[in-house]
């Protein structure tokens, strides 16, 4: 809801729910947002639930106890400050729909300053960001303790605003997505601290899909991004089909296979596009990955190499769909900061 994650409860006799703890007063030190994961509820005695919870602002702890008296068990991150500045919820509009994303600022802002910009786009698509404490794997929030706004917007196919909104973007992954992306990003480029001339790009997943959708679209009146980053991005949509290990969801998305609605898989494949590559671009890919096969990053590689792209290749042998290993996610930090500090500083 507004982009908060909230526990609720369903009465199964009348199909209503009522937030639990949306309306509660916690300690200020917390908010009222955030994140709420993990959710273990007892099956005896008085209904008793426990969760894990986090925010922007606030490292994960457990809360517990019966409805309208949860309170924090843990208090494992209490003196763990966050290393990145504060963060606004903002809206804009787009095809009647009001959509949602979340600026970050960089640590120690200076209004008089100007800073880059990094957009930081989701997977799944069905899925959302969401306000918590970041952790092992990819994550958009921690570049702002480097010196960058960031800005992680929640366009079509995110949940958490009904279900229309979901279904905007399924046979439509390039398109009013897209396009809400953009408005977000133009939005947000236009405030006066912030460079529109030094904008990144970086998702992983369906984020990954995009910003190969941005590489062959790069052509916004605007704003243009000026350095990319795609992790296990999807880059043809036929040969990504004929590998995945979640073959029911191209099937769904794209209405039909490949051969039953080749016009569908063909419109939105970044494949389709790379004549207009041109963007910087760090590409990485994992060999242990069967949800975005390894292969789609070996090619989208391949054809910014032979287009003359500046462009660079990180493939995990060890790692699945994300970077989890400390090392390694040490490592995939290193390299994207790296790259993004050279184009953008």
């Amino acid at each position: 809801m507004g982009g908060d994650s909230h526990l609720a409860l369903l009465d199964l006799a009348t199909g209503r729910d009522a937030a639990v703890d949306a309306n509660m007063t916690f300690p200020e030190s917390i908010g009222a947002g955030g994140k709420v994961m993990s959710v273990s509820v007892a099956t005896r005695g008085n209904g008793e639930l426990a969760f894990i919870r986090s925010s922007f602002e606030r490292a994960p702890e457990v809360w517990a106890g019966p409805v309208g008296q949860l309170k924090q068990i843990t208090h494992l991150n209490d003196g763990l400050k966050p290393a990145w500045g504060k963060t606004e919820n903002i809206t804009w509009e787009n095809d009647g729909f009001k959509v949602q994303g979340w600026l970050l600022y960089p640590m120690n802002y200076d209004p008089a300053k100007k800073y880059p910009l990094i957009v930081s786009v989701h997977g799944g698509p069905s899925s959302a960001v969401t306000p918590h404490w970041p952790g092992v794997g990819y994550g958009g929030v921690p570049f702002s303790a480097l010196g960058y706004f960031v800005f992680m917007p929640n366009p079509r196919g995110s949940t958490g605003y009904g279900q229309q909104f979901v279904n905007e973007i399924s046979g439509d992954w390039g398109g009013k997505v897209f396009i809400d992306i953009k408005n977000g990003v133009a939005q947000t480029a236009a405030l006066p601290y912030i460079d529109k001339n030094r904008i990144g790009g970086a998702g992983a997943s369906y984020g990954g899909y995009m910003i190969d959708w941005i590489e062959g679209h790069n052509n916004d009146p605007r704003f243009q991004f000026k350095v990319l980053v795609s992790h296990d991005g999807v880059y043809n949509l036929t040969s990504m089909y004929g590998a995945t290990e979640e073959l029911w969801f191209p099937e769904w998305e794209f209405k039909g296979t490949p051969w039953t609605n080749p016009a569908m898989y063909d419109r939105w494949s970044p494949h389709k596009f790379v004549q207009n590559f041109k963007t910087p671009i760090l590409i990485i890919t994992n060999t242990l990955d069967y949800r975005v096969p390894e292969t789609e990053g070996l090619q989208m590689f391949t054809a910014v190499q032979r287009m003359g792209v500046e462009s660079k290749l990180v493939d995990f042998p060890d790692e699945g769909h994300w970077v989890l290993k400390p090392a390694n996610s040490a490592f995939w930090y290193n390299t994207v900061i790296g790259w993004l500090d050279k184009h953008l500083k």
